[in-house]
């Protein structure tokens, strides 16, 4: 194929079907028709003599060669884009734009909340699509752009992707206020007398509060495990139950829910929350101008 006559349109088009896998929605993504971009893809294919792409029940599933071009386009698009773009600065007071960010319970109550209405008036033409998380696949979908920016408790080792410590925390145990058999102070005897709600881990990783009462030979009278931390105060408040959850999600919860927060009985070392990111949006000033503001605001909580 000779590169000079390659119309580079199709290459962007390329991109945005690899990164929704679907045509109508690419299509969407770039202002275009869908025949358009259907009749883009098959004079890239004739070109390239590959089908690119093949259609499924999840969608547009890529072949081993359109998986081979993905990251080099991606890298193409954006050089072109900053060179011809040239100022480096990101209006980000009148700019339209959707970020998405992908988080778990923690992120989506502790940090994002008040992060948004800070950025609905600092910025109010811009968009966050909040997604859940999702083990594995997570480090594909921000290699592809299908995810901005991921918050996790866990740095990636992947080098392409950016890993940030931006806050650490701790653990507190939360009761209902009226609760028969918890006082002021939680004690460790209490602690392994009450009935536990617990979130459900992936994997074989346990929970920080279960390693460090296995090294005691104790463990907790685990009652109810939940998918979510979301469910748990509104069990503990209705019932006799305990629920052990990070510090700032936990007081969140106890003046929501009108909950008593206790100091876990046992010494628990602090663990790191990371904002993730990766490399091929560097140089994306909407993207630093967010990460920049997110560090900062994460570290005032």
């Amino acid at each position: 194929m000779n590169l000079r006559t390659l119309d580079l349109n199709l290459l962007r088009i390329f991109d945005a079907v690899f990164t929704e896998r679907s045509m109508s929605k690419a299509a969407l993504r770039l202002h275009l028709s869908q025949p358009t971009v259907s009749n883009a893809m098959a004079r890239l294919r004739e070109r390239l003599e590959d089908p690119l792409f093949e259609r499924s029940a999840e969608g547009m599933v890529p072949t081993a060669r359109a998986k081979t071009l993905a990251e080099p386009v991606r890298q193409a698009l954006a050089l072109l884009e900053r060179g011809i773009q040239g100022n480096p600065d990101f209006d980000f007071a009148h700019i339209e734009r959707e970020f998405v960010i992908a988080v778990e319970d923690y992120g989506e109550t502790v940090v994002l909340p008040s992060f948004i209405d800070w950025m609905s008036q600092t910025a109010p033409g811009l968009r966050i699509r909040i997604r859940p998380s999702v083990g594995p696949q997570l480090l594909t979908d921000l290699r592809e752009g299908k995810v901005d920016l991921a918050l996790d408790y866990f740095p990636t080792q992947d080098l392409a992707v950016r890993n940030v410590c931006v806050l650490t925390e701790t653990l507190l145990t939360l009761t209902r206020k009226d609760h028969p058999e918890v006082g002021d102070r939680l004690s460790l005897e209490t602690y392994l007398q009450l009935r536990h709600v617990v979130l459900a881990h992936q994997g074989t990783s346990r929970p920080m509060i279960d390693l460090a009462l296995a090294k005691r030979g104790q463990s907790r009278r685990i009652a109810v495990t939940v998918p979510h931390f979301l469910s748990m105060p509104i069990l503990v408040q209705t019932s006799h139950l305990a629920a052990t959850l990070p510090r700032r999600m936990a007081l969140l919860y106890a003046d929501n829910f009108r909950l008593q927060a206790h100091a876990v009985p046992l010494r628990i070392p602090k663990f790191p929350v990371y904002l993730l990111w990766h490399s091929n949006t560097d140089h994306d000033a909407g993207l630093r101008w967010l990460r920049e503001h997110l560090v900062e605001f994460c570290k005032r909580l």
